[in-house]
This record gives C-alpha cells, sequence and structure tokens, in this order.
C-alpha cells in the first residue's frame, strides 16, 4: 500500500510542476493542447490494456460494460455537482476561475485526479507500476496544472494559495492510489474485475470531460492524430 501511495503522488506532483512553469513563465496554450492530447491517448491506452483487458478476462463481459457505465455516471455526476457550484472552469487558462468558488475549484481538481490514481494503485498491486499509465498521468497533469494555474494567476490567486491546492490534489491522489490498492487486494474477498470496469469507466469520463474539449479548442482536426499518437505509445510502454 505505501508503494501505491508513493507512486500516486509522483504522478499528481506533475500538477505542482506544471503550477510552477506556468507562474515562472507563460506557456502556449498550444503546448499545453499538445501535451494534453498526447496524454489523453496513452490514459486511453491504459484503460484498454490494463483494466478492461484484465477485465473481460475474469468477469463476463455485460457486467465488465454495466460497472463500466456506473463508474462513468458516478463521475458526471460529481464533476455536473461541482460545476454548478462554480467549479465548471478549474482548467480555463483565460482566467475564467476567477467568476466561480474557490472551494469548488479545488474539488473539481481532487475529483479530476482521483479516477487515474486510484487506477494506478491498482496497477501496482498486478505486479508492479505500468509505465503507460504512469507516462499518461504525468502527461495529462503537467498541461493541466500548467492551464488551470495560468488561469488562476489571471484571476489573481496567489502563488502560495494555487500551490497549496495543488498539494491538495497530490495528497488526494495518493490516497486515492492507496484505496485502490487496497480495494483490488485479493485477501478483502472483492471482485478486482467490478473495480476495475468501474475504475476505467471513470477515467475514460474524466479524460473525454476535461482533457480532449481542452486540445480540441487549441488543435482543431490535429486533436484526433495526437491524441492516436499517445495511444500508440501506450501500446508500446504495455509491453514493456
Amino acid at each position: 500500500m505505501a508503494e501505491a501511495f508513493l507512486w500516486g503522488a509522483i504522478g499528481a506532483s506533475a500538477l505542482l510542476v506544471g503550477a510552477l512553469i506556468a507562474y515562472m513563465s507563460n506557456p502556449s496554450h498550444r503546448l499545453i493542447a499538445i501535451i494534453m492530447a498526447l496524454g489523453a491517448g496513452l490514459l486511453i491506452g491504459s484503460v484498454s490494456f490494463e483494466l478492461v483487458d484484465d477485465a473481460v478476462e475474469n468477469s463476463a463481459e455485460a457486467r465488465v460494460g454495466l460497472f463500466t457505465l456506473v463508474g462513468a455516471v458516478a463521475f458526471t455526476i460529481g464533476n455536473w455537482l461541482l460545476s454548478r457550484r462554480g467549479g465548471g472552469k478549474r482548467k480555463d487558462s483565460a482566467g475564467g476561475q476567477g467568476e466561480g468558488n474557490g472551494l469548488a475549484i479545488v474539488l473539481g481538481s481532487v475529483l479530476d485526479g482521483i479516477p487515474e490514481s486510484f487506477v494506478l494503485g491498482l496497477t501496482v498491486l498486478q505486479g508492479g507500476v505500468s509505465p503507460a499509465l504512469l507516462t499518461g498521468i504525468v502527461l495529462s497533469n503537467l498541461p493541466e496544472g500548467m492551464s488551470s494555474s495560468a488561469g488562476l494567476k489571471i484571476a489573481k490567486w496567489p502563488a502560495r494559495r494555487v500551490m497549496t491546492m495543488w498539494g491538495i490534489v497530490i495528497a488526494a491522489s495518493a490516497v486515492s492510489a492507496a484505496l485502490g490498492y487496497v480495494w483490488l487486494d485479493p485477501s478483502g474477498g472483492r471482485d478486482g474485475s467490478d473495480i476495475q470496469a468501474f475504475a476505467a469507466g471513470a477515467l475514460l469520463a474524466m479524460v473525454a470531460d476535461t482533457m480532449l474539449p481542452e486540445a480540441f479548442e487549441e488543435e482543431g482536426v490535429f486533436t484526433g492524430a495526437l491524441v492516436v499518437i499517445g495511444f500508440a505509445v501506450s501500446i508500446v510502454l504495455s509491453g514493456l
């Protein structure tokens, strides 16, 4: 469990690195979008090869599909509730956070990090951290930290407040990774395939809701090619 906690913190620490880059320089929107699209492709590949593939080997396809939908619905409801309370523009690099609620922005950022960190904990229990998933998490968190922090900077959030927010997200991500490890532990008598499918659905919903729209807004028709490149890299890394 301690190993999963550590990897969860490492993956989420890219958020803090992105925030530092945003406050120390002015990264271009295009660079952020490119990294975001590549990260989305890597995460989609990780869902396919690390979660769904294992789940269908140990459970009926219909059951896996059902729990995947449940995971997506759970994330979507949480995201919708937080958006209604002022957290919908938490990733806006143009400063839209100034119109939102500070607590909702923090909670929304925590929500975004939970699915990927939970999945990371699952892979640690299966024999070691997944290189493809870890790379995908870093390549998704880095531009998220850059984009969100650039907007928070424009919205006049002090640097200390922003770094504290990302510190909270990193801690929550580490705990989520540890919980993923615990929940898939066979000694707990739980069905690992159900948990894998649920996590896959939540992670896919997160990618579709929070990563792809921002990437497409900047890269347009090139977004698909970048996502596929990330997916192809995921295939290679999954074989390591």
